[in-house]
């Protein structure tokens, strides 16, 4: 994992994406999701790129369903971006990569 990209948990999301000063894309994952896996190196990938700009976590969805279920995650990856304490993108699926995640949250940085 690279030094950017943090874990979030139930007890700390407030906190750490909402109360954010900077703009949050939080990485709903798990250790079984094969997509989530692959998709790790793009998120790593995007969050260097905007170090100092945009903040980039991980919540393991296993461990902390009640932030996964709050924000209708039904579906892993997902990638939330939070701004201001308010969901302002989501992308369901590791299709589309590090392209991808730069177009979600290039409006938001």
């Amino acid at each position: 994992m690279s030094a950017t990209v943090s874990d979030v948990t139930d007890s700390n999301f407030e906190s750490e994406v909402l109360k954010s000063e900077r703009p949050v894309l939080v990485d709903f994952w798990a250790e079984w999701c094969g997509p989530c896996k692959a998709l790790a190196p793009a998120v790593h990938s995007v969050a260097d790129e905007h170090e100092g700009a945009l903040k980039v976590v991980k919540l393991d969805i296993q461990t902390n369903m009640k932030t996964a279920m709050s924000y209708r995650v039904s579906s892993i990856p997902t990638l939330i971006v939070f701004k201001n304490g308010a969901e302002v993108a989501r992308q369901q699926g590791a299709a589309g990569g590090v392209q991808a995640i730069r177009r979600l949250v290039q409006a938001h940085v």
